[in-house]
Order: C-alpha cells, then structure tokens, then sequence
C-alpha cells in the first residue's frame, strides 16, 4: 500500500512539471513564433551606435540672409546639394547654443538693419563668420565689431573663406572644335556697357565719358533708364565686340561678375576698370582682356579697339583661353559658400580673433590717383 501512494505521489509529480512547462510555452508561443516568421537581418541592416561610430557635424547658422534673399533649407542641405556630409545648415536662431558657426552678413549690420546677439551667452567653442561680397568702399565702419569676429568669408585671396565672383577652370573640348566656335556670330556693336550705378564721379563714368567720344558704346541699365530683363543681358552683350567690365572701386582681387557673368558668358572681349593688370593675370590668362591701364589715354584706347574689331584673326586670339578653361561660378552664392565651411575645417587657424577688422579689410589699399588712366 506504501507502494502505491509512493507511486501515485511521483506520478502527480511528474504530470505537475508537465503542467507548468505547457503553461511556459503557451505564454511564449507568440514571441516565439515571430521570431522563427521575421527574416534574419542582412549585416548591413544591424542598427549603428552612432555614438561608437563618433560622427560629428558642424552646425552653421546663417543668423539672417543677405540682403533679405532669404532661402528656404529642405532637408540636409549641404550633403544634397554640394555632397557635403556633416555639415547642418540652418537658420533656426534657436540652434544658436549649439552652433559651430553662426554668419553674419556685413550690409544689414552697418545699417543698423540687424545687430549681433551680444545679449546671448556664446558657447566657449563657437566662431563668428563676417561675410561681404562688396568692396571696402562699400563695407562701412567697421571698427564697432574689433574682437567679435573670428573668420572673414570675403572675395579677396587672403580671407579664411575666400569667396570669389567666378573662377576658371581647366576643360577639354569637343574634338575639332575651334576658337571660332566660342565667338558669337551676331556682332553688330562696338561696345557696350549695364551699369545700375552712374555717378558722374566715379573713374568709370569719367571714363565711359571720354570714350564714347572716340567710339559708340551702347549704354543699358537703371540709372539710365534702359533696364534690361535678365534673359535679355546675355543674348544683348553676344552682339557687341568688347564689354566695359568697370568695378565701381578698385581694390584687390575686387573682380566681380561684370566680368565672369557678363563679359566671359556673353561672349564680348572684357575691356577692364579695376585692380592692376596683374591682378587680373592671376586669375585669368593675360591675353583674355584689354586693361584700361595698357593705354597713356583713353583715345588711344578707343582707336586699339576700332583696329581690333575689324581684324577678325587678332581679335579671336582673345577667346583661345575658352580651348582649355571654363568660367566657373557658385550655383547659388549664398548657400554653397556657408556649406564649404565644413571642407575647410582642418586648415583653419585656431584661436584666431580680429582685433581690428577694419584695418584687415583695408590693408589691400585703393590705387592712389583717382584720375591715372583717364589723362
């Protein structure tokens, strides 16, 4: 009889453990089933620490647009756009703390149009950028920001962040093509010039004064009633032989899209008001343009460019530099320079401070004499 309860006792025992184990798998059936139904992760797929993987982006915050051209930042920026990766664009001002830089346009701060956020607490690592594309006789006094800016993002070589109007690049051409092929066929006038500014005393008005005495120069722009649409400027400048490529100021390397754009991309000769000639040599082969500085006058000038308008080989030598470069300019001049920041980061010299950015600014000085080339 002892036996049998010892029997019966292990049997319960037995169908106990049975139960319990069925009452497990019943309660992890469906974890276990959508294990053995989900496909195994490809290694690609195996989520990232991104933490262990240590990326770091730079953040740049445009604290306003220029000029009020505000432009509107879809997605990451930087990397569709310019391949650039991390690199953040903003405009938020609420990013601010945790900005790498933060860009302030030069105009809106001299006019009193916005002011810099001295108010906040500036994070210990972040860099001011101070950005203009005009020339120092444009630029203001800058002397009320000694000590708050730490990089410049200017046209001229020197600057952290040079910023050109254009540049050229080497290319190859099309097999059999020749320099004739870059000439427009359509010349029908002397010369031209757009200009949106025509004060009686700038050396280009002075000039532009003397030298249509001498030949016929198309004249087009607002300040003389004769504004041109933008589709229209290319195409009209295809139909004149020589461009009048006159700066408003001249300083160096101060060589604007009145040459890159207009001259170079209408296919005119580019006769030049600006920094020395080999200034310009620098940047552009020496036998692509004619300097106002090559002549004692500016009747002689005018009678060079009769003369070489109506010798058809001469004057083709001025576009056998378009055989082995190409004009390149920023797709969007705002956007792309901020976005190369981030390229630039390992040759920045850190810590750096301007404490006198006028004097900075400045130091490229003027040519002396007003009326030099003019005589």
């Amino acid at each position: 009889m002892a036996d049998l309860c010892c029997h019966r006792r292990t049997i319960l025992a037995v169908l106990l453990v049975c139960l319990t184990l069925f009452g497990s798998l019943l309660v992890q059936w469906p974890s276990m089933w959508n294990t053995f139904l989900r496909p195994k992760l490809a290694k690609s797929d195996v989520p990232v620490n991104n933490a262990a993987v240590n990326i770091t982006n730079t953040t740049i915050l445009v604290w306003y647009w220029a000029f009020g051209a505000t432009q509107i930042l879809r997605g990451n920026v930087c990397k569709d756009r310019y391949g650039i990766p991390n690199c953040i664009l903003s405009d938020d001002r609420s990013l601010f703390p945790q900005a790498d830089f933060v860009i302030f346009h030069n105009r809106e701060l001299i006019t009193g149009r916005q002011t810099l956020p001295l108010n906040l607490t500036r994070p210990h690592k972040q860099r001011w950028v101070w950005f203009s594309k005009e020339s120092p006789a444009n630029n203001g006094n800058l002397k009320p920001f000694a000590g708050q800016f730490n990089y410049t993002m200017f046209y001229r070589h020197d600057a952290d962040f040079c910023t050109p109007y254009g540049w050229l690049e080497p290319h190859s051409v099309r097999t059999g093509m020749t320099v004739e092929d870059f000439i427009p066929k359509n010349k029908s006038s002397l010369a031209c010039w757009i200009v949106s500014n025509f004060k009686a005393k700038y050396e280009r008005t002075l000039i532009y004064n003397k030298l249509k005495k001498v030949i016929p120069v198309d004249l087009y722009g607002g300040a003389v009633h004769r504004r041109l649409p933008t589709k229209a400027l290319l195409p009209t400048i295809s139909h004149c032989y020589f461009y009048l490529t006159f700066e408003n100021s001249i300083f160096e390397d101060y060589i604007t899209e009145k040459l890159w754009r207009n001259a170079f991309g209408g296919g005119a000769v580019p006769v030049v008001l600006g920094p020395p000639r080999k200034n310009y040599e620098a940047m552009i082969p020496k036998d692509s343009f004619i300097h106002v500085d090559d002549f004692s006058s500016i009747e002689e000038l005018g009678e060079f460019l009769k003369k070489l308008a109506g010798d058809r080989e001469r004057y083709a030598t001025y576009f056998k530099w378009k055989l082995n470069y190409t004009v390149v300019r920023h797709s969007n001049w705002l956007l792309e320079p901020y976005c190369q920041i981030c390229t630039k980061l390992t040759t920045l010299q850190t810590p750096k401070v301007y404490w006198d950015l006028q004097a900075w600014e400045w130091k490229k000085s003027r040519r002396a004499a007003v009326n030099q080339s003019i005589n």
